[in-house]
């Protein structure tokens, strides 16, 4: 019960998009993350006070790039927003790999936990066929329409099993078990947006790793499968989060 409550407070219950523009209903989604300047213009989720998770192809640079948190309509300024500077990026692998893609990003301060800024658990469990998730992003949902929201948006997708997805894949691609689809037609599934993040039962399941069904919506985007990846995240929460600072009782004299 107080699962359905949470779900329902934060929108994801018959989470549809809003009309045809599929725009979220605003911070409905308080764990995503906009991730911009260096070069960069992705999205991501936040998993902690320090760290966030996106993908391979979103490469933050240390103290160039800006994590913005309590974000919907980055033209407007909400009053809702924190942005803070990102501090460290450790990638699962240091070259680009067809058999992984994720990225982990520790921010220079911990992020203040607020109604439009919230940590989105990681999973407990793998996504199973048939299952329906939820994606947001700010990327385009129009297929061939490259031109990124200002607004988020999200999209509800069922998780597609592992052999229709590699039916759709080219003859380049490797499939590798890191990797979970979902999508189908008329859901408009590519977001165009690195790091795009996927939920499923409130629990975070995924970052967008590629589409490669932009032209056809019938095609499922590909997300990196997080629950292959906890003991990995985990591992470098525990090694790359800094100390907290050592308090000292003054000294009477």
């Amino acid at each position: 019960m107080n699962l359905i409550l949470l779900l329902v407070a934060l929108g994801l219950t018959g989470a549809s998009p809003l009309g045809d523009s599929k725009v979220c209903q605003p911070h409905s989604r308080p764990w995503q993350v906009k991730l911009h300047g260096g070069g960069v213009s992705c999205s991501g989720a936040l998993i902690d006070k320090l760290w966030i998770v996106t993908s391979f192809d979103c490469a933050p640079t240390s103290y160039s790039t800006i994590a913005s948190l309590g974000e919907h309509d980055v033209t407007v300024d909400e009053g809702t927003e924190q942005h803070i500077y990102v501090a460290d990026v450790i990638r699962h692998s240091p070259y680009r790999s067809p058999l992984h893609s994720l990225t982990m990003v520790r921010l220079a301060e911990p992020a203040r936990f607020t109604q439009h800024a919230q940590p989105i658990p990681l999973p407990s469990r793998c996504p199973q066929p048939g299952e329906t998730c939820h994606v947001s992003g700010w990327g385009s949902t129009i297929p061939n329409q490259y031109e990124p929201s200002q607004r988020l948006k999200c999209i509800t997708v069922p998780v597609v099993d592992d052999q229709t997805c590699m039916n759709t894949f080219p003859e380049f691609l490797f499939w590798s078990m890191g990797m979970v689809c979902a999508g189908q037609a008329n859901t408009d599934n590519c977001m165009h947006d690195g790091g795009s993040v996927m939920v499923c039962d409130g629990q975070l399941q995924g970052v967008q790793w590629f589409s490669h069904g932009c032209s056809n919506p019938a095609d499922p985007s590909v997300y990196t499968k997080l629950c292959m990846y906890n003991d990995w995240i985990h591992d470098v929460m525990d090694r790359y989060t800094p100390p907290l600072p050592t308090e000292t009782t003054p000294v009477m004299t």
